[in-house]
């Protein structure tokens, strides 16, 4: 069976993966939005459906004062004795914590920190009993990966960190994976930056604690200067499938244009992992990745396609949806007018690192419609709701009705760093739909006003919404949004919201 890579488009990069039985289970990083860590169920690694959120609290995962690409990074799923657990690092919120849970939907466990520095973190439960804590660290030792033992029940360290292994000499060692395999100890980790010299690297010892010997012919992964769509691979984890094969999860990015640049984020790759005749384990056709490869033998199991339109008639919102940061009370809801989703706006801007009203979801393809139906009318003056294409607080794209100067307008925003520019339209009484087509190269906004025909009211590159020209770690969001300079903001009542793909991936 060939596949197409990635196997999950759109911003979900530090991909982590654990199998129970003939079920694969995987996380990825959320950064600054909320719910954080994205959990996944696959029964044939390359179509998975999305079972929720491993942190779905503020008491988990407080995002106060959390910057552009600050939160959560880089999470860990491991399964061990009927439990899952899954660390990560709240950068700025506690540091490195890990959660448990009996069922990967949840209910998930109240944050147990480790007293270690780093990003990254990463579990092995040795056959032994004895539990080891990883991490990327820059310590008392210098730059590597640092590792102490930790009663699981508590978090407590129960021997000091030590440095275990500098990587190869690239820059950056991160993203640390020790597995136990064949009675020998490997551990594989991300060197390079990650960016387009980023690769995955592996040494092994006969101790946890080393001396770890590098593979002579490390890197095991890298899409460095290849001629193909997919680059910057790393960040792997390693799983074995059920009938005894191996396979690999990694980042990866797919530009659009040349100069090189990427909008949708860093995406989730698989690929085969091949063992030498001497026991080392090399990811992908001779450590590369390409966007169409042979999949796994194992049962196809393809899950249903998400709808189209989402009308916002259930009791809560769809595991697509996210915030930024922990929204405020009364920013949004289900149930003042139900069937709809209402925003309220309160002071904070896009432009700023708080807490807007915000509701919006990965822009997981290169080409798709977008569309919204709004009913609002903005009673104080600056008040504002709408869609937007959001990279950070720096760069993003809007399309919002707003009260200027006394009159109900429609506006089309772009903020490009500290340039600002605004195309605005009068705009009648009543509900109107807006709508983003999104291409390659371009995002589209246009404005539908009762039984008149749609008007595009601007574009925007997608290039500035990219990481290379944007700069951070995560990907474009199309979100409804609300404002009110003076406070609590008039309802803006969002009674649909269509996203079609244009393409499978």
């Amino acid at each position: 069976m060939k596949y197409s890579n990635p196997v999950i488009s759109g911003f979900h990069p530090d991909p982590s993966i654990c199998r129970v039985g003939e079920d694969y289970y995987l996380v990825t990083s959320t950064f600054e939005y909320f719910p954080g860590v994205p959990i996944f169920h696959s029964r044939d690694l390359v179509h998975w459906r999305q079972l929720g959120h491993c942190l779905t609290n503020e008491q988990q995962l407080p995002l106060t004062g959390a910057g552009n690409s600050g939160g959560v990074y880089a999470p860990t799923l491991r399964y061990h004795n009927g439990w899952f657990y899954m660390t990560t690092t709240n950068l700025g919120g506690g540091g490195n914590f890990y959660v448990r849970a009996q069922q990967p939907e949840g209910p998930w466990s109240e944050p147990i920190f480790v007293d270690q520095g780093g990003i990254d973190p990463s579990i092995l439960f040795d056959d032994d009993g004895r539990i080891y804590y990883q991490t990327a660290c820059n310590g008392d030792e210098g730059e590597g990966i640092y590792q102490c033992e930790i009663d699981i029940a508590t978090g407590s360290k129960l021997t000091k960190s030590r440095l275990i292994w500098r990587g190869t000499g690239g820059a950056a060692p991160e993203a640390p994976h020790l597995y136990k395999t064949n009675g020998m100890y490997y551990l594989m980790l991300a060197e390079g930056g990650t960016e387009y010299g980023h690769m995955v690297t592996i040494a092994r010892s006969q101790e946890p604690y080393g001396p770890f010997e590098p593979y002579t012919n490390n890197p095991i992964l890298s899409n460095r200067s290849m001629p193909t769509r997919i680059h910057a691979t790393g960040h792997a984890d390693l799983v074995e499938a059920e009938d005894g094969s191996w396979w690999a999860v990694c980042l990866g990015i797919r530009p659009v244009s040349y100069p090189m640049r990427h909008h949708l984020g860093r995406e989730t790759f698989l690929a085969a992992v091949t063992w030498t005749e001497d026991g080392w384990p090399v990811i992908g056709e001779k450590g590369h990745i390409y966007p169409e490869m042979d999949g796994p033998n194992l049962p196809k199991v393809p899950w249903p396609a998400r709808p189209v339109r989402d009308d916002f008639d259930a009791a809560v919102l769809g595991h697509d949806w996210n915030t930024l940061r922990n929204a405020k009370p009364g920013s949004w809801s289900l149930t003042e007018q139900p069937g709809s989703l209402v925003l309220r706006g309160n002071p904070d801007t896009l432009s700023s690192t708080a807490a807007p009203a915000f509701i919006g979801r990965r822009l997981s393809h290169f080409s798709a419609d977008i569309a919204a139906a709004l009913d609002y009318e903005p009673l104080q003056e600056g008040e504002e709701a709408g869609l937007a294409a959001y990279m950070n607080s720096k760069y993003h794209y809007e399309l919002v009705v707003k009260r200027k100067d006394g009159q109900k307008k429609v506006v089309f925003r772009r903020t490009v760093g500290s340039l600002m520019v605004e195309q605005e339209l009068d705009c009648e009484a009543g509900p109107l739909v807006l709508s983003i087509k999104a291409r390659p190269e371009w995002l589209h906004f246009s404005v539908q006003q009762g039984e008149s025909e749609a008007v595009e009211l601007g574009s925007g590159e997608t290039h500035l919404l990219s990481t290379e020209v944007a700069g951070g770690f995560t990907g474009v969001m199309i979100a409804m949004v609300a404002t009110s300079p003076a406070g609590q903001g008039s309802p803006a009542s969002f009674d649909w919201f269509d996203y079609k793909p244009l393409e499978s991936f």
